[in-house]
Order: structure tokens, then sequence, then C-alpha cells
């Protein structure tokens, strides 16, 4: 009977023992996948750096609208400590500068985007605020743009900025040359197209016009080139940075980065070794779901503008806000309204871009 009964369960049960393998196959790879995601999530919030910027800021702030939109204040950091050291030529002394300034307005309903580039040489006044170590800034006049991150850091410059446009700045993401290099290397590279030949021994870079896959470390020196094009000042540079956030944001939808779990792990960890981002964005599925609303953004999906500005009568080689065009243009970002195209043109323009 034992033997009979040993036969039947390797003669006419093979279904059933095939399920019960089966079965603890699939709970093993359930087990190990489950322990990779969860390894994998630990890893990206490791490497995310967050900022309490409404706790250093308080209630002295424009007004929160719930009205669906969002405006964000991305900031390139270009300081040459740490990893960053050797990047893209050119010395700071290890000081963190802001060398990129965009305000991003996101409208309801899916309608075309907004970046606002701010040239970082823009004289402005800036707010007292509170830095980073906890000191008190009194207000100044009359400062770079973006020496405001130097002396006080990100809660002084989002206050700057608020100051400067009246809007409230629902999120801040900062990232850092090494960074930029990593998330370009990660995609694979970028592709650009220029105009006019580039050859700027400052930056390195060296461009034929026409079109031109980049990866990191060029990308890097296009968007930091300005001896390059135009007339060697920011302004002709903002161009360049312009094309390429366009031209990133191509890449990323051409890739369908966000719907490939590979490709979008791989990104998503150069992306947060790369980011630092106010609290509200400070954990990974607030990030995904951040990066999710930006996927809708393309070549066409977003206008890009640069500040108005005209030369400072005292300083030629500084600019100062162009009025009434600015304020035009904050005004129209403020009623989620497409900027008038009066508001787009800046008396001092840079020479042009490539």
């Amino acid at each position: 009977m034992a033997r009979h009964s040993r036969g039947h369960r390797r003669g006419s049960k093979p279904g059933r023992r095939f399920r019960r393998v089966g079965c603890w196959t699939l709970a093993a790879l359930l087990v190990v996948g489950g322990g990779l995601g969860y390894w994998a999530y630990r890893h990206l919030m490791g490497n995310l750096s967050t900022i309490d910027i409404s706790a250093a800021l308080g209630g002295d702030r424009p007004a929160d609208r719930d009205d669906g939109t969002q405006d964000i204040l991305v900031l390139g950091s270009d300081s040459r400590s740490g990893a960053n050291s050797g990047l893209a030529g050119g010395d700071t002394g290890g000081t963190a500068r802001s060398d990129t300034a965009m305000v991003v307005h996101l409208p309801a309903g899916g309608a075309k985007a907004t970046a606002v580039s701010i040239p970082r040489d823009t004289l402005v006044t800036r707010p007292r605020c509170t830095t980073s170590g906890g000191k008190e800034l009194p207000e100044a006049g009359r400062v770079m743009f973006n020496s405001v991150y130097t002396s006080g850091g990100p809660a002084c410059v989002v206050k700057t900025v608020e100051a400067m446009t009246g809007i409230r700045m629902d999120h801040y993401v900062e990232i850092d040359f090494a960074g930029l290099k990593k998330l370009v290397d990660a995609l694979g590279g970028v592709t650009v197209t220029t105009d006019r030949a580039i050859d700027d021994r400052d930056s390195g870079l060296k461009l034929a016009a026409g079109t031109h896959r980049l990866d990191g470390t060029q990308a890097l020196a296009f968007v930091r080139t300005r001896h390059g094009v135009g007339d060697g000042s920011d302004l002709g540079r903002i161009g360049l940075q312009q094309k390429f956030l366009l031209a990133a944001l191509a890449e990323i939808k051409h890739q369908e980065t966000l719907s490939n779990p590979a490709k979008l792990y791989k990104t998503a960890n150069a992306a947060t070794e790369a980011l630092t981002t106010d609290s509200g964005l400070g954990s990974f599925t607030d990030l995904a779901d951040f990066a999710k609303s930006l996927n809708r953004l393309g070549p066409g999906g977003m206008d890009t503008v640069m500040l108005p500005v005209e030369y400072d009568k005292l300083d030629p080689n500084r600019v100062v806000t162009a009025h009434p065009q600015a304020d035009e243009l904050w005004r129209a970002l403020k009623a989620d309204q497409p900027v008038p195209a009066a508001a787009k043109k800046s008396p001092a323009r840079g020479g042009g871009g490539a």
C-alpha cells in the first residue's frame, strides 16, 4: 500500500508537483524581487538630499495658491569642491554659486509649461533672510543674483526669487556639476543642434555647426559655455542652457524612461545622486510623482524665456530687470496665462546664442 501510494504520487499527479515547484519558485522570486525592490528604494532614498525651505522662510511669503499650478525654482550649482573639482574648467575656490537659475511654471490642465531663465549677473535686492547656518542676513541692494546662493544658501535664493516675482515657489530643485554629468551619461547622451560653431577654450567645448550627441562631460561644457557664443556674456549662454533643457526632456520622452524599469532605475539613481530638493519632494515616491508630471514636457510642451533685462547704467558688465516687461511676465504666470510676446522682449540680448 505504501509502495502504491508513493507510486501514485510520482505517477499520477505530475501537474500538482509542477504547480508546487512553480509556486515555491514564484515565492522565491517574489522574495528576491521584493528584497531588490526594497534595497533599490532604500538606496535611492539614501541618495536624496533635502532642505526644509518652508521652515527656513516661515510665513513671510507670497500666498500659497491652490489652483493646480506648480512653480519650481531650478538651480544649477557650480561648486568645484569634492566630486565637482576639475569639471568644466575654471576655478571658484570651492565656493558654491548658482550658475543656472530657472523658474519653471507648470500650468493647470496640462497646458504648455514656461521656463524663465534668470541671468546670474542680474543685480537684485536680496531681502532679509536666514542662511543655511542660521545666521541672519540684512537686506542688501545691487547684489549679483548668483551671489545670493553663496552668501545665504537655497532658502535665501528662494526668498529673493519670490520677492522678484511675487509668486510662491512650490518646490526647489538643485543639481550640481558632477550630477549633471552622471545624469546625461545614464541617459546615454543628449542630442543638440547648433546653428553656429562653438569654440570655447575656457569650457573646453568645440563643436561644428550641426547636430551632436553630447556625453556628460560635453553636456556640462555646453551649459557652461559663454565665451564661445554671442558677446561672451552670461546672456548668450542662457540660449544654450534652454536648448539643452528642451533636448534633455525630449531624450527622456523619446527613451520612454518612465515606462522602462531598468532605464528608470539607472536614471533615478543618477538623478537622486545629483539632486537637492525641498522637503516636499523628499521621498522617492514624491519625486517619482513629480517626474510623472514632467513627462508631458518636451520641445513642444515648454516655452523658454529669458527674464527681460537691460544693461546697468552704472556697470555695463551687469544687468538689471527691465520694466514693464518683467512685470507683465510674472503677472501672466501668476494668473496662469500665456506670456505675452511683449513681455519676452529683453533690451539686453547678449548677441544671440548658438
